[in-house]
């Protein structure tokens, strides 16, 4: 997994992101779908609640499996 940088999180549309109104947890590859997983559960009652990490979960998994099913 690369290190993104601000202004490649800035070209990726809203639906890249695991929290896309808050443009958190970018997902552009399965790495970083992966990455995203453990980082939302590390932040859950902290900066995150239970939902958003479910939400952040179930769209790493989509990625995931669309990705290496493939």
């Amino acid at each position: 997994m690369g290190k993104l940088t601000a202004k490649q999180r800035k070209t990726f549309p809203k639906g890249d992101f695991g929290l896309p109104a808050e443009r958190k947890y970018p997902m552009p590859d399965v790495s970083h779908a992966v990455n995203a997983k453990a980082r939302a559960s590390q932040q859950v009652g902290k900066s995150i609640t239970r939902g958003q990490e479910q939400r952040i979960d179930a769209k790493a998994n989509r990625i995931i499996k669309g990705k290496r099913g493939a």
